[in-house]
């Protein structure tokens, strides 16, 4: 009965936050009110599902800089820990059928984030020249789950390449993130909400500049894997 009344409440919560982001959006389109709303919304998601995030080695991000932040996925609740740990502003990169969830899914198209459609090589390439513009234009992070989906057991899953193409095409820094215990708040396939603490551990950004070709996106790409697994290892 608490998870469903929870649930009630983070889908009120998520309703009205994303009816006055679409509307932030029209009118500001630089985000920062978008952004602003953003920290609101996943404080409020943590607040109610009584999530407590705590951060490790933030220190080693600048605030004022562009990343391509790169996480693993265990759970329905690592965008709003995410959003609520990373001070950067911060644009995802969703999936096409999302943009059909009504409310939800319009404050996602107006905003800042970038949509791409899975089954299309070329919304891949146009999705990687929307994040350079908006990144080196606008100041925007990019956030991407290089396993593409989530995780039911907490393992890695295997990583895509995407996401270090990504990197190296705009040339900004990637940023390790490792989240841990998501997966217990609410697991794949779950609707049962418990409540408890997630960690999520920033790495020393590394530079890109240097990857020129699919061999050096793979060796970075198993570099982070490593990063992520002694993570894991180290801060359960």
């Amino acid at each position: 009965m608490i998870t469903v009344i929870k649930l009630l409440l983070i889908g009120i919560h998520t309703i009205i936050l994303s009816i006055i982001a679409t509307f932030s959006a029209l009118v500001d389109r630089s985000f920062k009110s978008y952004f602003f709303l953003t920290k609101i919304f996943s404080k409020g998601i943590l607040f109610i599902a009584g999530v407590k995030v705590e951060t490790i080695n933030k220190n080693k991000i600048d605030n004022n800089s562009t990343y391509v932040f790169v996480s693993n996925h265990l759970s329905q609740f690592d965008i709003p820990v995410l959003q609520s740990a990373i001070p950067n502003r911060i644009a995802m990169i969703f999936k096409k059928e999302l943009s059909r969830i009504p409310i939800f899914g319009w404050q996602l198209v107006l905003g800042p984030h970038i949509m791409v459609n899975r089954k299309s090589p070329e919304s891949g390439m146009k999705s990687i020249e929307q994040a350079k513009e908006r990144m080196k234009a606008k100041g925007i992070s990019v956030l991407v789950f290089p396993e593409g989906t989530r995780s039911k057991t907490g393992d890695l899953l295997p990583f895509k390449r995407g996401a270090f193409h990504l990197a190296s095409k705009i040339g900004a820094p990637i940023v390790p993130v490792t989240i841990i215990n998501s997966e217990k708040i609410m697991p794949k396939g779950s609707f049962k909400l418990k409540r408890g603490n997630v960690k999520v551990i920033f790495n020393d950004p590394i530079d890109t500049s240097n990857i020129k070709s699919k061999p050096d996106e793979i060796q970075l790409m198993e570099k982070i894997k490593l990063t992520m697994l002694n993570n894991k290892e180290n801060y359960r």
